[in-house]
């Protein structure tokens, strides 16, 4: 189990276990989770980490759809927006990049939910591993990370 996955079962919020066998030569993580998984793209979302004036959020956003980095920035109250390196996504995270989940992180970041999320009933999001994804009720999801709704 991953760190995602044993903080959702100590929430006890309903939640689904989905696994496939990831690819190492696919680097389109959440387009390989859903052609793999047969899921409906709308409703798969990425975990980025995002700088916002030097500080670092977390973005739950559409994986149809490129983060609008200064509606992302506008939305944190900053000016200027970058997506974090990967290695210093990972060390902050304690997740590899494509297993990035919004949940159980290493640090509780400020997070923005895509407000698009909230037109599921549930969504698809990393588990924390690659190959590994939970269908769970954005709601859900903005409970435990505190996250704010956003359009970015």
């Amino acid at each position: 189990m991953t760190p995602a996955i044993n903080l959702l079962k100590k929430t006890n919020v309903e939640f689904k276990i989905l696994q496939f066998e990831h690819d190492p030569n696919d680097n389109d993580f959440a387009n390989e989770a859903a052609t793999k998984l047969n899921l409906d793209r709308e409703k798969v979302f990425k975990t980025l980490l995002i700088e916002v004036d030097g500080q670092l959020y977390v973005a739950v956003s559409p994986a149809t759809k490129q983060v609008d980095l200064k509606a992302f920035a506008k939305a944190c109250e900053g000016k200027k927006a970058q997506l974090a390196e990967q290695l210093y996504a990972q060390k902050v995270t304690g997740y590899l990049v494509g297993g990035i989940s919004p949940f159980a992180q290493k640090k509780q970041l400020p997070t923005l939910l895509h407000e698009s999320a909230l037109s599921f009933e549930q969504v698809y999001v990393s588990a924390g591993k690659r190959g590994v994804e939970v269908a769970i009720s954005p709601t859900d999801i903005k409970a435990i990370c505190k996250a704010k709704i956003a359009c970015f």
